[in-house]
Formats: structure tokens, C-alpha cells, sequence
């Protein structure tokens, strides 16, 4: 999916994530590397670095992880 987003839209600079156990996967990375999409993690304890993601984060994982 992240591939065909790519080829439509061309590639983000970069990912931003918490590193959380639910995005750690070494096919992403991989992914990301070929992809020449750099990381941008947010710091441990720090959530005001990017507040829409932790919303959605909180969310997903909610109503999608918590099942």
C-alpha cells in the first residue's frame, strides 16, 4: 500500500513515529530505506513534538490494536 501511495504521490521526506511496538517492523524500515524516506522519531516522553499523531495513535490503537 505504502509503495502504491508513493507511486501516486510521490515520497514523503520523511515518517514520523513514537517507535512504538505497533510500527517497529523491519519490512517498514526496509521499505523506507529503499523508498529513500527518512525517519523522524519523537522523543521518549514527549508527545507535544507532534500532537496529531499522538491523537491518532491513541485512537488506532483503540479502536483497531485493542481488539
Amino acid at each position: 500500500m505504502l509503495a502504491r501511495l508513493v507511486s501516486l504521490h510521490g515520497a514523503p521526506r520523511y515518517m514520523r513515529s513514537d517507535n512504538g511496538p505497533e510500527f517497529v517492523s523491519h519490512a517498514i524500515l526496509r521499505w523506507m530505506e529503499e523508498a529513500g524516506v527518512e525517519t523522524a522519531l519523537i522523543d521518549t516522553g514527549k508527545p507535544w513534538q507532534n500532537g496529531a499523531y499522538e491523537s491518532f495513535n491513541g485512537k488506532f490503537r483503540d479502536e483497531c490494536l485493542s481488539v
